[in-house]
């Protein structure tokens, strides 16, 4: 299974506004179910309030490398990225996880 994670930061000009913010988390949730291929899925804020924290955390899993890239150039996860651009940065690490026997 190869792994996606992603963190986010409010980009430092941008004011919190929950309201705005929890729209683009229900964003994030909806994929799961737009998006062929998407093996495992969770969306979470942060909770503690520690300088070195992000905001929001995006853990998820495809097939392999293709699986990923079928979800990351899908017109509907670009389209959220849009948005997203405009009041967050990320970061992404991709990883493999060995299949348990």
């Amino acid at each position: 299974m190869l792994n996606h994670i992603v963190l986010f930061r409010r980009l430092k000009d941008v004011a919190p506004d929950a309201a705005v913010e929890a729209a683009l988390v229900e964003r994030m949730h909806a994929l799961e179910g737009q998006i062929d291929g998407i093996r495992t899925w969770r969306v979470a804020a942060n909770e503690v309030d520690r300088p070195i924290c992000w905001d929001y955390v995006l853990e998820s899993g495809f097939d392999d490398v293709d699986g990923l890239n079928a979800y990351l150039f899908h017109p509907v996860h670009q389209a959220l990225i849009a948005d997203l651009k405009t009041r967050f940065e990320w970061a992404a690490v991709d990883y493999t996880v060995p299949l348990q026997a």
